[in-house]
């Protein structure tokens, strides 16, 4: 018993002596720059060790006191996929629509922090190794929403670069913290690049882009977010561009990513998207070659398990030297030292983040003000809404009526309590009105009620509210979805479906006020509903208070005020094949049919007037443009307006968008209140991109825009838009 005693108490001597000597290495200590505690902890690695760091799901290395690390976490719109309850905040696409910066930056902020409490969760429980309880986070998604078939459009900020860009920058400014030693959370840009579908394709798809479409189209936004937002990560694509994939591609990667844009942290690969290079791609005979192909294009880790494992075998080869390796070991390290994992809690803010961070009050009231946000009022003829809140006998009928499912989106996490539509005409009428629900019929085909039996029920309503649309039961990434209208998560039409139009058609016939509210996480074309329902709101999948926030709006606690970030088109033939990557055809920018409903619209209970436009009629190359509009509310309810400039080139030698935005801000104005809003165009704004994909600014005339939406529009809207002229010098 004696030595048993002596062999535990050496045992635990031990441990604390070991503990002790670790605490006194280099990388420790926390006087040493960041870099010099990373080269020293790379120096005492084994090859092993450095390769098995390489893989999301980072082993731990014991005898240094280094746990387990994954890096595979999500925070689209709200940490996702958790055992923990989180805030979930209107789906990406639902954000975009609420044109405001500000939101997004403190919606991030919040999450980052709901992250950093989940994370302190994982170390007390040494979890850390386990998928979405980590700080590096693969979000946000900043590709362009070029075609509104794409599934996973909803996940992305739009059509548009400009827009894309300036609020993907406020997210990770938002979820970075602006600490000038440690980040709050590491955010990651993804897909990088030229990626938006087909799903099913997606795996050995190659893209050819012509330069002007590339730095016109798909790379401004991730340019925003590597050299202004500095962006901890990026991730690199599924997909191939110019036969090369784009994790192993010498143009996104090595040039652009690397030398011109200097890009300093650290990459990963989509999930098993290495895999891709030998079984789909076949641009690689092995597991060992794309293994090394893609570490000399700088990706880091490897989002997966069985491809850089062989990395240990082409240094022993001789194939690569071990050095290569450190670059990206270091990259790694950096960012984890950045996050405070190898610094005391007491030095580090964000590690000292509680439980209580989880859906706190302030979290949650930001998820409703940015799901009424988000809302966009589409149609309201004879001002049908807001509706009176006397009113006594309501129908409330459609597949997302009380669909917990499509309020939350895909890539989300799990709130504590969710609020649908039939929860948020509930909540707001209480016993002063009936409100009589019927699913009534499903998304695509099926009717599920008796519809000779609902008439007589609807005899004695007073309104009917239709809530369709479609659902991420339907569009999203990969799904093995093929019904009517979808295939593989993309859609293959655009259209409402078609039983939903039928069903409103044979609604329209009782004679009762009619509403649309519609959920969708891209462009639906209803030119039925467009021209016979009157009153149309679209209200995304907008997050955990959806069912709030389309209460207040129906009823008028709140001015509808969101914008349009994509185009909705009137039918399938306004669209070029889904496959084409070109940009002609596509998006407001280079459309030339009329819209359904056009980027940037939306409609108010109020009444917004722009007047008073100034800037100087000319200016020289290289000058950045300061404007001013005087913006009134002429109306008699408090609201808010999206104020948008877009700027024309009007040279007919010029390869130019139609129209490009290049500014806009949310401006919350009460009843007869006026303000001068200004800003500022820098010459990039100004500029436009030649054939090789250079930037230049070309001499000559240009329309600039001001106003609530585009200009040359045909759209019913309560804001107007001033045009003037600028020569550039």
């Amino acid at each position: 018993m004696q030595r048993k005693i002596i062999g535990w108490l050496l045992v635990l001597f031990l441990q604390v002596f070991q503990a002790n000597a670790q605490e006194l290495l280099p990388f420790r200590n926390t006087k040493l720059s960041f870099e010099k505690r990373v080269d020293d902890l790379l120096g005492r690695l084994t090859l092993d060790e450095k390769v098995k760091q390489m893989m999301h799901a980072a082993p731990a290395i014991e005898r240094l006191g280094i746990p387990a690390y994954n890096w595979w976490n999500e925070v689209l719109h709200g940490v996702a996929r958790t055992p923990y309850h989180t805030t979930s905040y209107p789906q990406a696409i639902g954000m975009a629509a609420t044109w405001d910066t500000n939101s997004l930056k403190t919606m991030a902020d919040y999450s980052a922090m709901e992250g950093r409490a989940i994370h302190n969760i994982a170390i007390k429980e040494g979890k850390t190794g386990e998928s979405y309880l980590g700080l590096t986070y693969w979000t946000p998604n900043i590709n362009i929403f070029r075609d509104p078939r794409w599934g996973r459009g909803q996940e992305t900020y739009g059509e548009d670069p400009f827009l894309t860009g300036m609020l993907g920058k406020a997210f990770v400014h938002g979820l970075q913290g602006d600490d000038p030693k440690y980040l709050k959370a590491a955010a990651c840009a993804k897909h990088f690049a030229v990626h938006s579908g087909p799903e099913p394709t997606r795996h050995s798809d190659n893209v050819n882009p012509s330069a002007y479409d590339l730095w016109d189209t798909y790379l401004p936004a991730f340019r925003e977010l590597v050299q202004n937002a500095k962006v901890a990560g990026v991730m690199c694509a599924y997909n191939a561009v110019n036969t090369q994939p784009c994790c192993a591609n010498d143009l996104l990667m090595n040039d652009i990513l690397r030398k011109q844009w200097k890009f300093t942290g650290y990459v990963t690969s989509d999930c098993w998207a290495v895999d891709d290079f030998f079984r789909y791609h076949k641009t690689h005979k092995d597991v060992t070659s794309a293994a090394v192909d893609a570490l000399i294009h700088g990706t880091d880790v490897e989002c997966g398990n069985s491809v850089y494992i062989k990395l240990l075998d082409a240094v022993k080869q001789g194939t690569i030297k071990e050095s290569q390796i450190d670059i990206s070991l270091r990259r790694l390290f950096l960012i984890r030292f950045r996050l405070g994992m190898f610094d005391p809690p007491e030095m580090v803010a964000y590690a000292r983040a509680k439980q209580t961070e989880l859906e706190s009050d302030a979290h949650k009231q930001q998820a409703l003000k940015m799901a009424r946000q988000s809302i966009v009022l589409l149609r309201n003829q004879d001002r049908i809404l807001p509706l009176s809140k006397n009113i006594k006998r309501i129908a409330l009928l459609g597949p997302n009526a009380d669909n917990r499912i499509a309020i939350l989106g895909n890539y989300n996490g799990t709130p504590s309590r969710v609020y649908t539509v039939l929860d948020g005409l509930k909540d707001k009428l209480g016993d002063k009105a009936e409100i009589y629900y019927e699913k009534a019929i499903s998304f695509t085909n099926d009717t599920l009620v008796d519809l000779s039996l609902l008439k007589k029920k609807l005899e004695g309503m007073d309104l009917i509210i239709f809530a369709g649309g479609i659902s991420p039961e339907l569009e999203g990434e990969e799904m093995p979805v093929k019904v009517e209208g979808f295939s593989g998560g993309d859609r293959t039409s655009i259209n409402l479906p078609a039983n939903q139009t039928r069903f409103m058609q044979w609604l329209k016939q009782t004679g009762k006020p009619l509403v649309f509210v519609m959920m969708t996480g891209s462009a639906l074309a209803i030119p039925w509903e467009a021209e016979n329902v009157p009153g149309i709101i679209n209200a995304w999948y907008g997050g955990q208070a959806a069912g709030t926030a389309i209460a207040d709006v129906l009823f008028g606690d709140y001015d509808p005020a969101g914008r349009l970030p994509i185009t909705f088109y009137r039918s399938d033939s306004d669209l070029p094949s889904f496959s084409d990557y070109a940009m002609t055809g596509r998006t407001y920018r280079y459309f030339k049919g009329e819209a359904l409903f056009p980027f940037g619209y939306g409609l108010s209970y109020s009444n917004f007037t722009y007047s008073d436009l100034k800037f100087p009629s000319g200016i020289k190359k290289g000058i950045t443009l300061h404007l001013e509009v005087k913006l009134t509310n002429t109306g008699k309810m408090d609201g808010e307006e999206v104020a948008q400039v877009y700027v024309t080139h009007t040279g007919k030698e010029l390869h130019a968008p139609v129209r490009a935005l290049k500014g806009f801000q949310r401006i919350f104005l009460k009843a007869g209140e006026t303000r001068i809003v200004k800003f500022n165009l820098a010459p990039p704004d100004l500029s436009l991109v030649d054939e090789n994909g250079q930037s230049y600014q070309p001499s000559g005339n240009i329309l600039l825009s001001v106003g609530g939406g585009q200009p040359e529009q045909k759209m019913i809207s309560t804001s107007n838009v001033l045009t003037k002229p600028l020569v550039i010098l």
